[in-house]
């Protein structure tokens, strides 16, 4: 069923597109920031030189967020990873979108991520006798968000 009025979205249905291909396997995304310069400027009033204090957007710092994935064949983001890190910038700049859903999984808002790209890469731990799934976390840095 989908969302009704004054239903919240849900944390478990979303997911993450590169170029408009959709990531198999992702377990977890996190530390999710965008960030303005804040701009302060102070002033007097006309009307008896009050100080009067107003904040102002300033320059966008940019963003980052963290992804974590189960740890498989899928090319796509593995190849995407692979160029970022090798430092080819040219391949490495792509759109990216994390997708929330509903119930039904309709997608029901977009972050849209500009010029985005991966700096950092930790895979789990590697333990033996351990079951537990190889997983990978990437941090990706975009320049830009555009909220849908």
């Amino acid at each position: 069923m989908a969302l009704e009025q004054g239903d919240a979205l849900t944390v478990h249905n979303f997911g993450i597109q590169i170029d408009g291909i959709l990531v198999d396997t992702i377990h977890e995304i996190s530390d999710f920031t965008y960030e303005l310069e804040v701009i302060t400027y102070t002033q007097n009033t006309a009307d008896g030189g009050a100080p009067l204090t107003k904040n102002m957007p300033g320059i966008a710092k940019g963003g980052s967020l963290s992804v974590v994935y189960g740890a498989n064949t899928d090319k796509v983001f593995t190849d995407w990873v692979s160029d970022s890190i090798a430092g080819d910038m040219g391949q490495a700049r792509k759109d990216a979108s994390v997708i929330l859903m509903d119930y039904q999984r309709n997608p029901v808002r977009r972050y849209n991520l500009r010029n985005a790209w991966c700096h950092k890469v930790a895979p789990s731990s590697l333990t033996a006798g351990d079951a537990s799934p190889l997983t990978e976390t990437v941090t990706i840095t975009f320049e830009e968000l555009v909220i849908e």
